[in-house]
C-alpha cells in the first residue's frame, strides 16, 4: 500500500512539475521529452486512482495550451479507467475526457479514440465502441466542413470492430444481447443521425444532391458496408417472433438512410439489370454498390418486408424476378448455410408473385437464368444441411412450373445436357413425363411437348450414357424414370393416335436404348450374381481370406470399402434386387412392344 502511495506521489509530482515548466514556454514547442513525461506521469496517476488530482491539473487555465497539445496522449489510460466503472474515479474520469473532447485538437483527438476502437479486444469491444461513440461524434462535428474523410474513417473502424462480434441467432439471443451486437447497430445509428441530417439539409435546400457529395459517399460507404457486415450475417426475427428487434430497426434505418442521402431503393435494385456502367465520381460502380450490399437489401425488401413503405410497387414481378436473379446467383454461389439459406428465401419469394406458366423463353438466354439452376442442383446434391436440401428441390419445382411451355421445354433440354447428376435428371425426366401427360388431355395440346418437337428430347431421354457398360447402380434414377416415362407413353398414347410420335420412333428406341439396357442389365445380373455365388461359397468353406474380419469386393473395376462378409452379402443382395426392379418395367416395355408386332387372330 505505501509502496502504491509513493508511486501516485511521485507520479503527481512529476506531472505537476513538469507542468508548472512548461507553463512558460512559448509557441507551444514543447521538447519531445515533455510529451514523454506528461503521457507517462498522468496514465500512472490515473490508473492508479488519482484522477481527481489530474482533472484540478487540467482545467487549470495556466495549463490550457499543454492540454490542447499533449492531453489526447491520455486518452488511453481514461477509456481504460472508464471501462472499469469503478464508483471512486468515474466522475472524474468523465470529467477529464470532456475536458479533452472541448480543448485537444480534434484531429489528434479522432485519432487517438479510434486506436483505442481498434486495440479492444474481444471481450471489450462492445464496451469501447458504445463508451467512445458520443465523443467521436463531437470531435467530428468540431471539424465542421472538412470531417467528410474523418467520419468515413471513424465508420469503417467502428464497422470492422462491429464485424467481429458474434451474431445472435435465436430471438432469446438477441433479447439478452450478451456480446453486444444489437447495443452497437443502435448506438451506430444515434452516432450517424446528426450527418445524415446535414445532407438532408441539402436535399430539402436544393431538391437534389450531388452523387459525389463527400459526405454522402461516406454515408453510402456504411450503409453498403452494414448491408454486408452485419446484416447480410443476420436472420431477422418477425414481430411474432420477436416484438422489438433492435437488428431488425437496424436494418430499416439502414434502408431508410440510403432513401434520405438521395438513393432510390427502386433504382438500386435494377441497376444490374440496367447495367449503368458510367458512374461519374472518384469510386468506381462496383465499389459504391457492392453486390453482396445489394443482395442483403433485397433479401430485405423482398422476404423480410423491411421498408416497403419507401419502396413504390412499380415494377412487374417478372422484372423484380429478373432484379434478383443476380443476387440470387450470388447467395447461391457460396458454401455458407445462412447465404445459402437467404438465396433460397429471396428465389423463393421472386418465384411466388410470378404468375405460372409466364416466364417467356427468352429469359433463359440471360446467364444468371441458366447459372441459378446449376447452382441450385449443388445445394441440393451436395449441401450437408437436409433442410436447405429439402427447400432447395421445392424451389427448384417451383421455378419449372413459372416458365412457359417453350421455355419449360428448353430449361428440360438444356438440364439434362449439364447437370450431370442421375437424381437430378431423373427429376427432370419426371417433370417431362407431367407435360406429356398435360398436352395429351383436352384442350391442352401444344407443339412442344408432343409431335416433331418432344422427339429430339425423348432422345436425350432415352439413352444410355456409356452404351451397355452404363453402370446401372450409379444411374437409377435416370434409368428408371426413363423407363417409367416410356412404358407411360407406350400404354397412354395408342399407336392409331400416336400424338407424341414414340410409335413413329420405336424402331430407334429399341436399338438404341432397349437393346442396350437389356444387355447391360443382364451383364450386370450374371456379374453381381457370381461375385454373390463366391462370397458365399467362400463364406462357407472356411478360406482363410474369408476369416479375416473384414474382406473387400471389385465391382465395375472399382473397390468397394471394406465390410464383414455378411455386409458384403447384404449388399450384393441389394444390387442384385434393384436389377430385378429395373427387370420389371423393362419385361413390361417389351410386352407392350411384342402385343403391338403379335398379328391379330
Amino acid at each position: 500500500m505505501n509502496k502504491a502511495f509513493r508511486s501516485i506521489s511521485m507520479a503527481l509530482d512529476q506531472l505537476s512539475d513538469m507542468v508548472q515548466r512548461c507553463q512558460t514556454v512559448k509557441d507551444e514547442s514543447f521538447a519531445p521529452e515533455d510529451y514523454d513525461l506528461f503521457t507517462a506521469a498522468g496514465s500512472t496517476c490515473i490508473e492508479q486512482g488519482d484522477s481527481a488530482q489530474v482533472l484540478s491539473i487540467l482545467v487549470d487555465e495556466k495549463n490550457q495550451n499543454i492540454v490542447r497539445c499533449m492531453g489526447w496522449n491520455l486518452l488511453g489510460p481514461l477509456v481504460k479507467m472508464l471501462l472499469k466503472k469503478e464508483d471512486k474515479t468515474l466522475p472524474h474520469c468523465h470529467a477529464i475526457l470532456l475536458h479533452l473532447l472541448e480543448v485537444c485538437s480534434p484531429k489528434e483527438l479522432l485519432v487517438g479514440l479510434l486506436e483505442q476502437v481498434e486495440e479492444a479486444d474481444s471481450g471489450s469491444i462492445a464496451e469501447t465502441i458504445t463508451l467512445l461513440l458520443k465523443p467521436l461524434q463531437t470531435v467530428l462535428l468540431r471539424l465542421g466542413i472538412r470531417k467528410a474523410s474523418s467520419v468515413g474513417m471513424a465508420l469503417s473502424t467502428l464497422l470492422s470492430q462491429v464485424s467481429r462480434l458474434p451474431v445472435p441467432v435465436t430471438a432469446e439471443q438477441e433479447e439478452d444481447d450478451v456480446f453486444g451486437l444489437c447495443r452497437c447497430c443502435s448506438a451506430l445509428l444515434q452516432f450517424v443521425k446528426p450527418f445524415v441530417e446535414e445532407i438532408k439539409e441539402v436535399v430539402k435546400d436544393n431538391n437534389s444532391i450531388s452523387k459525389d457529395n463527400e459526405l454522402r459517399v461516406e454515408l453510402l460507404k456504411f450503409c453498403m458496408k452494414s448491408l454486408s457486415e452485419p446484416l447480410l450475417e443476420v436472420q431477422l426475427k418477425d414481430t411474432d417472433t420477436l416484438q422489438r428487434s433492435p437488428l431488425r430497426d437496424f436494418a430499416t434505418e439502414i434502408l431508410i438512410i440510403l432513401s434520405d442521402i438521395g438513393e432510390s431503393l427502386p433504382d438500386l435494385l435494377s441497376r444490374n439489370v440496367l447495367r449503368r456502367r458510367k458512374v461519374p465520381g472518384f469510386l468506381e460502380e462496383e465499389v459504391r454498390y457492392p453486390k453482396e450490399s445489394l443482395a442483403c437489401m433485397s433479401h430485405l425488401l423482398f422476404v423480410d418486408h423491411i421498408a416497403v413503405d419507401i419502396f413504390p410497387a412499380v415494377f412487374s414481378p417478372i422484372f423484380v424476378l429478373q432484379c434478383n436473379m443476380e443476387y440470387i446467383e450470388l447467395l447461391l454461389s457460396r458454401t455458407e448455410e445462412n447465404r445459402l439459406q437467404k438465396g433460397l428465401e429471396l428465389y423463393e419469394k421472386s418465384l411466388v408473385r410470378v404468375e405460372e406458366n409466364s416466364l417467356p423463353v427468352d429469359l433463359l438466354e440471360l446467364k444468371t437464368f441458366f447459372s441459378v439452376p446449376q447452382n441450385l442442383v449443388k445445394v441440393m446434391t451436395m449441401c450437408p444441411d437436409q433442410t436447405l436440401r429439402t427447400k432447395g428441390l421445392k424451389v427448384f419445382q417451383l421455378s419449372i412450373d413459372k416458365f412457359n411451355t417453350e421455355a419449360k421445354y428448353k430449361f428440360f433440354r438444356g438440364m439434362l445436357k449439364t447437370s450431370h447428376h442421375a437424381g437430378v435428371e431423373g427429376y427432370i425426366i419426371k417433370n417431362i413425363k407431367n407435360q406429356i401427360d398435360s398436352s395429351l388431355k383436352p384442350g391442352n395440346s401444344n407443339d412442344w411437348f408432343l409431335g416433331k418437337h418432344l422427339l429430339p428430347l425423348l432422345r436425350l431421354v432415352l439413352c444410355l450414357p456409356q452404351g451397355p457398360e452404363t453402370d446401372l447402380l450409379q444411374n437409377l434414377d435416370r434409368i428408371m424414370e426413363s423407363l417409367n416415362l416410356l412404358r407411360y407413353m407406350l400404354i397412354r398414347d395408342k399407336e392409331w393416335d400416336n400424338e407424341t410420335g414414340i410409335w413413329t420412333e420405336l424402331y430407334k428406341i429399341e436399338d438404341n436404348y432397349l437393346k442396350p439396357m437389356r444387355t447391360g442389365l443382364n451383364m450386370s445380373k450374371a456379374h453381381y450374381e457370381a461375385e454373390l455365388r463366391s462370397t458365399k461359397e467362400n463364406r462357407k468353406i472356411g478360406l482363410k481370406e474369408a476369416k479375416a474380419s473384414v474382406c473387400s469386393v471389385t465391382v465395375g473395376n472399382e473397390k468397394l470399402p471394406n465390410m464383414t462378409p455378411e455386409t458384403q452379402i447384404q449388399v450384393l443382395q441389394s444390387a442384385l434386387f434393384t436389377f430385378d426392379l429395373i427387370e420389371s418395367v423393362l419385361a413390361r416395355i417389351e410386352e407392350i412392344i411384342e402385343a403391338k408386332d403379335r398379328p391379330q387372330s
